[in-house]
């Protein structure tokens, strides 16, 4: 994660035309001690923000301006993360039953065959492939219990 990150999120969001406010500071300070994809009450209970109405209007600007990933888990309820251009390339394992959801980064040599297969949808749908995210799907430890 850079050090410069409050830097890297205030160019973002000028680029946007918009204010690196105290409440967006507060998110980003949250979200990176946090380091992994939390619902807005777990960012509220954190205390990244006096109203979650307000928490929604600025992951909203944070996530049109790059500095935020939305992430939907099997509870269909969104959490949030640093953008990997904040943070770093990493996948999701995506509990079915409670939605938890955690990162993991691939050894390189998966990384590797997710990047040909990106390359064969290429040849085959003539998409061109700007990212990847992977999700695996299964039971938390606790809810494996």
């Amino acid at each position: 994660m850079p050090d410069d990150l409050h830097e890297l999120v205030s160019t973002q969001l000028r680029r946007a035309r918009q204010r690196y406010t105290p409440g967006r500071r507060a998110i980003i300070t949250t979200l990176r001690h946090l380091a992994r994809p939390v619902t807005v009450s777990e960012l509220a209970d954190a205390g990244a923000s006096a109203s979650i109405s307000s928490l929604y209007r600025n992951l909203g600007v944070l996530e049109q301006c790059g500095s935020v990933r939305r992430v939907i888990s099997s509870d269909d309820q969104s959490r949030y993360e640093l953008s990997e251009a904040l943070s770093e390339h990493h996948h999701h394992v995506v509990c079915s039953h409670c939605g938890t959801v955690a990162d993991i980064t691939l050894p390189p040599a998966i990384e590797d065959a997710l990047a040909k297969a990106g390359a064969l949808a290429k040849g085959a749908h003539g998409f061109t492939i700007d990212s990847h995210h992977l999700e695996l799907v299964g039971a938390c430890a606790d809810c494996s219990r």
